[in-house]
């Protein structure tokens, strides 16, 4: 007869048991990703946009679902929340264990932490219990089943070769829907080739990289890969799309890593890839674009947790290696948003206010709607990314006297002192930019110029994809290092196709035409074009250019006419390179 288990042999087995249950978890939200990202190749094919954004904002949604599946099944099966700390410390010994020969662990890692700190106390936030430093390095990993495919396919042409091995490039993604001239494409990626690289010396070691998964965001699928040429490394990628007569074309030839950022910018939706091993093509993606962080590239790919658990670990470590102070980040100061910075670190964090002045008609709940509409909706590269945080905890002797009294002022219910560290329970983090009415009072008229260009194109890019921005002041606006202008301040935004545009009344008498207050009646979504303009075009120097490229804006008819082709299901193009690169805009040139 076989002797009881000793407690200590019961105590590890329920140890790996919720280890195996943990991974499970992560497994089934891994292979629902998966199968979203693999399915935006069909949606592609069919043209069905619609579908695609709403294949988006599921996926988006998936991994919250999944924690809490799994929080709930520990709770439930092992009861969790009670178990001792030395019970918690087996279990991450044995996930690790189960990752070994995990082709995600770091994402199964980030999992972990998730599920773990629903049942803990942030008081056991520490790597003896979550995964605050990665346990499971990601270097070398490939999925090396036979049906697998590489994370990317190297190609080796010759001089006479090189035009086939572009189309057979191209062909490799087997897309089922016909090319309508892709000779004729291949020939203007040659072209561009040619002109990017010069006259082409074939070194021993030539070569094309192409990663193996189509890149899809909105109506586009993006070939990406590098092109190696003795100690030269040269990025592209190649945006296909649908044509007019409802074919496929190659509409670009982007080369570079100032190329590739715009392509891979915080202020676009997420890419759908279907990826078997994620940190292999972050590795990829990062020899391409070597100045963007790991946390934004696993975010582009769709990946934002794990994105954002690198943003943190990113984060401590710059607080253990600065001394500056966290500051009221400068600026005018906003109605909702308490926003602070850290001079050194190029990001600024947002808290909502308890309380808003009367003209905001708002709630906390509210506002954070809006702002997982943003997370959820096509960016279209004029809205920021962000990331959402609770429970942060601050080094407060690193807090300005004055940023401590305003939290305390405007935020009492958000903030938690505890000896030597300041708790806030929620928070978002973003991008830091010149605000934009700081940039246009230090601009040049030729600054000016492009930034009040680059506002219009910003709400015009922002209106063709279903967003009306609601307060439209200059200091809401952000430059980035690219100079692109993005919006920042979502508290007050809607769907375009959810406001009625109208146009201000005939004073009915002299009283009326005098009157300072509002004699008209006004719905809770009428929107006044023509009224911007006060508000707006102050400064002669702007006016005159605003007027000259962007007077349309002023205009019920604009946003009346965008809203109506929206209502009909129309989605409209929105490519992150400038027009001049499309290949039919050279051609329609020539």
């Amino acid at each position: 007869m076989n002797a009881p288990a000793s407690p200590a042999a019961l105590t590890d087995a329920r140890a790996f048991a919720i280890a195996k249950a943990m991974l499970e978890g992560f497994d089934r939200h891994y292979r629902l990703f998966r199968q979203a990202s693999t399915e935006a190749k069909a949606r592609f094919e069919a043209a069905d946009w619609h579908g695609q954004q709403r294949a988006q904002v599921l996926r988006i949604e998936y991994y919250d679902k999944r924690v809490d599946e799994a929080a709930e099944r520990l709770q439930n099966e092992f009861e969790a929340a009670a178990l001792p700390m030395d019970v918690w410390q087996q279990v991450k010994l044995h996930y690790i264990g189960l990752l070994i020969d995990h082709y995600q662990p770091e994402l199964a890692e980030t999992f972990f932490n998730s599920v773990t700190t629903k049942i803990l106390h942030r008081s056991y936030f520490r790597n003896d219990f979550i995964f605050v430093r990665p346990a499971v390095s990601t270097e070398y990993i490939e999925n090396n089943e036979p049906a697998a495919l590489p994370t990317y396919r190297a190609y080796y042409p010759t001089a006479d070769t090189l035009a086939a091995i572009w189309l057979r490039i191209v062909n490799n993604f087997q897309l089922a829907r016909e090319f309508e001239d892709l000779e004729r494409d291949i020939g203007s990626v040659m072209r561009a080739v040619s002109e990017q690289l010069g006259e082409l010396r074939l070194r021993a070691n030539f070569q094309i990289q192409v990663l193996s998964s189509l890149f899809f965001r909105n109506k586009g699928a993006y070939v990406v890969g590098k092109i190696i040429n003795g100690f030269t490394e040269t990025p592209f990628a190649l945006p296909i799309i649908h044509t007019r007569s409802g074919k496929l074309a190659i509409d670009a030839a982007l080369f570079g890593e100032d190329d590739l950022l715009l392509v891979f910018s915080f202020a676009r939706a997420y890419f759908m890839v279907a990826m078997e091993v994620p940190s292999a093509y972050v590795q990829f993606l990062r020899s391409l674009m070597p100045r963007k962080p790991r946390s934004e590239i696993y975010s582009a790919i769709g990946l934002q947790k794990q994105g954002k658990n690198i943003f943190y670990r990113d984060f401590l470590m710059h607080t253990r290696h600065s001394s500056d102070r966290f500051r009221i980040a400068p600026g005018i100061k906003g109605m909702v948003m308490l926003v602070f910075d850290l001079p050194s670190f190029p990001f600024v964090f947002k808290v909502i206010k308890d309380f808003y002045p009367a003209q905001k008609d708002t709630t906390r709940e509210k506002i954070k709607g809006k702002y997982l509409l943003v997370k959820q909706h096509d960016r279209v590269g004029r809205m920021a990314d962000t990331l959402e945080y609770s429970n942060v905890a601050f080094p407060r002797e690193r807090f300005e006297p004055e940023l401590i009294a305003e939290l305390k002022e405007f935020c009492p219910s958000l903030i938690e002192e505890d000896g030597e560290t300041l708790v806030i329970r929620h928070l978002y983090i973003e991008r830091r930019m010149i605000p934009l009415n700081i940039y246009l009072q230090e601009a040049t008229p030729e600054q000016t110029a492009q930034a009040v260009i680059e506002y219009g194109n910003a709400i015009k890019d922002l209106v063709r994809a279903n967003i009306f921005p609601g307060d439209m002041l200059w200091k809401n606006f952000g430059v980035t290092r690219h100079g692109k202008v993005v919006f920042y301040d979502y508290d007050e935004i809607e769907y375009l196709t959810d406001c009625n545009f109208r146009k201000v009344p005939e004073a009915r008498n002299e009283e009326d035409e005098m009157s300072g207050e509002v004699w008209y009646p006004v719905g809770p979504r009428d929107v006044f074009p023509e009224t911007f303009a006060p508000f707006l075009l102050g400064h002669p120097g702007v006016r005159e250019v605003f007027m000259a490229h962007h007077a349309d804006l002023l205009e019920p008819a604009f946003w009346h006419g965008h809203k109506e082709q929206i209502l009909t299901g129309y989605v409209h193009d929105v490519f992150p390179y400038q027009a001049a690169a499309r290949f039919e805009v050279q051609r329609a040139g020539r």
